[in-house]
């Protein structure tokens, strides 16, 4: 296989390994075997030569000199980041010896792996390191941090993540971005928008916040956290009261219809205005447009599915589309996720037959200061990679209390020394994805791609699929499939005959042409992976699960005494954590914000530029206040996660104030469902 590595100048084909829709193809440019410009691929179907500011800056994460280089020891006290290098010999070792002996005394289960979608890469995020753990028997982790309560209520709705080619939506007269910044996370939706815009199309947004999607709109609609299915519901009133419904399409393509109408009668707008903060006149405007409109398509976000009722939300918007017929029509209907095309086998990349005990225990992800903390079976040891939990996940006081355990042995696999690491016995040094072989699905559109090296690993680095080679060598794990190479893994898990889209796409087509679309196999006549086989308006399987079986709204949990609803929101030149780090974007992005209504502000005594500080029983964080109109009266809004500082550590931690209570659906985060306090910082 050609790798790339020994030409030492030259422009090389690359995709993005970040955990972004849009998943661009790219141009990787080489003088003297280093990268020196990250550029998109004009030639990508899709994305044509156009990436955020995120990638085109990446070069100056990949050679930050702050960059791990060689396998590191704790010498100093948990948290504190002192450390010394050690040799990777030593390093396998050590975690090794220690595993050997926890599994002796204390069963595979007290070892839990910690991982998420750092990189997007399938052999990075979920290959060889299923296999290792599943062979050793430790605990499960779910991953359930993102997407996993919206997935659910799609599923319910949809049998699973079938949506709109985004290809198509040149065509789209009516755009809806319903709970998505898509400029800053799905930035080509909008460059298709604005495709779509000179040919007389109109953009609505609907989000919490009035952030550049909302700015750029042609009527932006704010509205209250976590109320968005019941202005879905409120639309579906409009629409059946108005017969701007699809009756033919309803009786061929759904059950559950004539339920709904009689269920929706409930939500009138004068009770939905009140619930959402729409105005009525506002959702009898919306609700026309939408009806009218043809092709007319709905963008779901993430956003609004990080609520307590975050699954029945994206579940309830998922049935607009039904009750228009809009799935008929090119460049209608829908997109939440779009995997279902590109479906690989997971079973044979992942190999679940490895794990022996099928009664194997398993912990939410977003639950781990409580696993770590409350266990009466605690968890001794963590291996945390393609993560940083002491900044991401909820409750983030309790997560790093817990990674404080003194009797708790963490290794961390990563490209710097995060604040997770901080905490570790062991820090490993990983690779960047432009050093690696990896094969990547988009979950937005319908084009599976390969990465092959570009560059040498930096320094002594090494990529998932080889530590965990490494790690099972020294358990003595003799399995051929803890030994695959990376080639053999894709190989793998393309072999897919379950889902005809992926046919001609394999290996070696890939490593030919690069990228490879799937072939659509889903036209709407066809039945849909639902039990019925069409859209189910009413699910008879949400009933046995102990869920409304119709669209229904349900307030927000966490009420208390304090006063606004906190969202914390994705910045633009940040991914998560990713970059928080990086000198360059962090310059980029400048300050951390909280988006405060005028009122709210004039009334708590803040003026625009107060540095505030922002709390609840949880924890508190500071940030810059931003005031003015971006925002409903009783919501604060704050963008990105911020890395700790030398001089300030968690000052701006907005994990601090999160819960880690669960949705209503799939196990999924919560992160804006909570409420806090905000004064001014005293200076």
């Amino acid at each position: 296989m050609s790798t790339y590595i020994d030409q030492q100048d030259g422009i090389f084909p690359s995709v993005c390994s970040l955990d972004c829709p849009d998943q661009c193809g790219l141009l990787v440019h080489k003088e003297k075997g280093k990268i020196i410009k990250i550029a998109g691929d004009p030639n990508h179907p899709v994305t044509k030569g156009n990436i955020c500011n995120k990638v085109r800056n990446m070069t100056e994460r990949i050679y930050d000199t702050k960059r791990l280089t060689t396998p590191l020891k704790r010498i100093g006290a948990k948290g504190e980041g002192l450390f010394e290098p050690i040799s990777w010999e030593e390093a396998i070792t050590t975690i090794t010896s220690k595993w050997k002996t926890l599994i002796s005394t204390s069963g595979p289960e007290s070892i839990l792996p910690y991982s998420f979608y750092g990189n997007m890469g399938n052999l990075s995020a979920e290959g060889m390191d299923r296999r290792f753990f599943h062979r050793m028997g430790a605990s499960l982790l779910e991953r359930t941090i993102c997407t996993a309560a919206g997935s659910a209520g799609y599923k319910y709705t949809m049998g699973g993540s079938i949506g709109t080619d985004p290809e198509d939506t040149v065509d789209t007269q009516l755009f809806i971005f319903w709970g998505i910044n898509a400029v800053s996370t799905n930035m080509h939706q909008v460059t298709l928008a604005q495709q779509a815009r000179k040919k007389g199309a109109k953009v609505i947004v609907i989000d919490v916040h009035k952030n550049q999607t909302g700015r750029s709109a042609d009527w932006f609609i704010p509205i209250l956290p976590g109320t968005d299915s019941a202005l879905a519901l409120g639309m579906m009133h409009i629409l059946f009261a108005e017969n701007k419904v699809n009756e033919d399409f309803m009786k061929q393509y759904t059950v559950g219809h004539e339920q709904l109408r009689e269920h929706v009668k409930q939500y009138d707008p004068a009770t939905v205005s009140t619930i959402t903060g729409v105005p009525v006149d506002d959702l009898y405007q919306l609700t026309r447009m939408y009806g009218d409109a043809s092709p007319a398509l709905i963008r779901i976000g993430n956003g609004l599915q990080h609520h307590d009722n975050g699954g029945m939300n994206v579940r309830t918007i998922a049935c607009l589309p039904a009750i228009t017929g809009q799935w008929l029509v090119r460049g209608g209907g829908a997109i939440k996720s779009n995997t279902f095309q590109l479906t690989f086998n997971e079973e044979a990349l992942q190999r679940p037959d490895l794990l022996a005990n099928r009664n194997t225990r398993s912990f939410n992800m977003n639950q781990l200061g409580r696993v770590l903390l409350e266990e009466a079976e605690p968890v001794q040891s963590l291996y945390v990679y393609n993560s940083n939990p002491a900044v991401v996940t909820p409750e983030a006081t309790l997560v790093r209390q817990g990674l404080a355990r003194d009797d708790l042995f963490t290794v961390v696999h990563d490209l710097f020394l995060t604040e997770t690491a901080k905490y570790a016995d062991i820090v490993l040094p990983a690779t960047s994805a432009f050093e690696n072989t990896d094969f990547y699905a988009s979950y937005w559109h319908h084009y599976m791609q390969i990465q092959q090296p570009v560059v040498a690993p930096y320094g002594e680095s090494k990529s998932n699929t080889e530590v965990f080679r490494l790690l099972a060598t020294a358990m003595g794990y003799e399995d051929q499939a803890l030994q695959d190479s990376d080639e053999q893994l894709i190989r793998q898990a393309l072999d897919n005959p379950a889902n005809p889209a992926l046919k001609n796409i394999t290996y070696d087509s890939l490593i030919e042409h690069q990228y490879v679309k799937a072939d659509r196999p889903y036209i709407f006549p066809d039945r849909l992976p639902t039990p019925s086989g069409k859209i189910e308006l009413y699910s008879a399987d949400m009933e046995r699960d102990g869920l409304p079986p119709l669209p229904t709204y349900t307030p927000l949990h966490e009420q208390g005494n304090h006063p606004y609803i906190f969202v914390p929101g994705p910045n633009h030149n940040f991914l998560n954590s990713t970059f928080s780090n990086n000198a360059k974007h962090i310059g980029l992005e400048k300050t951390p914000k909280l988006f405060m209504n005028t009122v709210d502000a004039q009334n708590a005594g803040i003026e625009d530029g107060d540095w505030v500080t922002v709390w609840n029983e949880r924890g508190s964080c500071e940030l810059l206040a931003t005031v003015g109109e971006h925002v409903l009266p009783g919501v604060v809004v704050s963008q990105g996660l911020w890395a700790d500082t030398d001089n300030q550590q968690a000052t701006h931690l907005v994990n601090a104030l999160t819960s880690d209570r669960l949705a209503d659906m799939g196990g999924g985060a919560t992160f804006f469902s909570g409420r806090v306090d905000v004064i001014k910082k005293s200076s």
